[in-house]
């Protein structure tokens, strides 16, 4: 299993934490099974971003 980006980064942390909200409720991006793991993650020049765990 491993992890899913979502395209693009976001420059504080609000911003990508709505994305993550979007995708935990979208079924459109992960079928019938909701993902296994949602988490925002900052890289080293401190956007944030998002990525998930599906089966």
């Amino acid at each position: 299993m491993s992890w899913v980006y979502w395209a693009g980064l976001y420059d504080s942390k609000f911003e990508a934490y709505c994305a993550v909200m979007w995708v935990e409720g979208d079924k459109r991006i992960y079928g019938n099974r909701p993902p296994r793991e949602v988490e925002l993650y900052r890289t080293r020049r401190g956007k944030f971003g998002v990525r998930f765990r599906s089966d």
